[in-house]
């Protein structure tokens, strides 16, 4: 499993590119890079990262080492993009990591049946379908419900599967698999019929959010201490932007760029998704990178400056129209990354160095 280090090196590459792809969109004044890193900046961070990131940890938990081509396709896709932008073979490389993933879910499923895995297995197929359907010429713009989907499948999957969320009656998961098999019919609808399908894929997303705030036991845990506090408030924070998300897509339909567009995509992919990454890295890296992740209380520092700069750029800036306070708080949610990515090195090091 030594490969998974070089995996692992892809995606953080595919990070500082999209990220840097991200200061290139809102318009920061810095190099151009030789390729159009900014057209493929919502791919490389959702499929070349976060998706790497969810490959690898598939992988070491069915602890096949050829498992590992799933995430290695996904790196080197993404690096592929970065370097020249929406080609072909980038694309193709993308599809064929969401393949391998439904692959490693399918081998999972062999070992033990369960609604999270089916879940999680919902949310690769939602990869596969978006990059399917960005290789048959789709704009990034109309394959999102399909991202969201696998975001939102995965994430949701494991709560289930990190026994975070409480099933406090028998027909609790029956709703779950109701709710996301909603999903994933509203993301079809709001491909074939964008004007409606994308309002009922909104209201979709809204009935998964509502599931996850009644059932997870992040509404008692906040009032805990330590680690548990802490994963409880990005959780939290991360279903209330999930939820702006879904009356954004509810209430207004379709969208393909401007203000609305940024604050939509940006309440899933920012304070959703990363939200997610960060209070869960504590809990999961270790697993992957074979070293410890300590919790303590400076990683709330990029968890609210998250948050915050999210919660500035969406109101004023997207809703208010001020462009330079736009550009700035979006500058603020890179930095956030950075510094959560900061913060995580320096405890790992440190516990690492207090173990040897």
């Amino acid at each position: 499993m030594r490969i998974r280090l070089p995996v692992l090196a892809g995606a953080a590459l595919a990070l500082l590119g999209g990220l840097y792809g991200a200061l290139l969109l809102l318009g920061v004044p810095v190099p151009a890079p030789p390729g159009p890193v900014d057209e493929v900046h919502g791919p490389v961070m959702v499929f070349g990262f976060a998706g790497t990131l969810v490959a690898v940890e598939r992988a070491v938990a069915l602890r096949r080492t050829r498992a590992l081509l799933a995430p290695a396709c996904s790196a080197a896709g993404a690096l592929i993009l970065l370097v020249f932008g929406p080609v072909l073979i980038g694309r193709a490389a993308l599809m064929l990591a969401s393949v391998g993933l439904l692959g490693i879910y399918r081998a999972l499923w062999a070992r033990q049946q369960s609604a999270a895995l089916l879940s999680q297995a919902a949310g690769a197929f939602g990869w596969y379908a978006a990059t399917l359907l960005w290789l048959a010429g789709c704009p990034v713009a109309e394959i999102v419900p399909w991202m969201v989907v696998f975001v939102v499948g995965t994430i949701a999957g494991e709560r289930l599967e990190l026994a975070h969320v409480a099933l406090r009656s028998p027909t609790a998961e029956r709703w779950f698999l109701t709710v996301m098999s909603a999903l994933v019919c509203t993301a079809t609808a709001a491909t074939v019929r964008p004007a409606a399908g994308t309002r009922l894929f909104g209201l979709a997303l809204l009935a998964v959010t509502a599931w996850l705030a009644v059932h997870d036991v992040a509404r008692r845990t906040v009032r805990s201490a330590g680690l548990p506090r802490y994963i409880a408030a990005g959780l939290l924070a991360g279903y209330g932007w999930l939820a702006v998300a879904g009356l954004l897509w509810a209430g207004a339909g379709p969208v393909a760029d401007g203000p609305r567009y940024d604050a939509t995509l940006h309440a899933v992919f920012l304070g959703f998704v990363l939200s997610m990454i960060f209070v869960h890295a504590p809990v999961i890296l270790p697993a992957v990178v074979r070293r410890p992740l300590p919790y303590h209380p400076v990683l709330y520092v990029p968890l609210a400056l998250l948050h915050l700069s999210l919660l500035v750029r969406v109101v004023a800036g997207d809703a208010a129209g001020l462009e330079a306070v736009w550009r700035y708080a979006g500058t603020a949610n890179i930095l956030a990354v950075l510094t959560f990515a900061g913060c995580a090195a320096t405890l790992s090091r440190r516990a690492w160095a207090v173990m040897a």
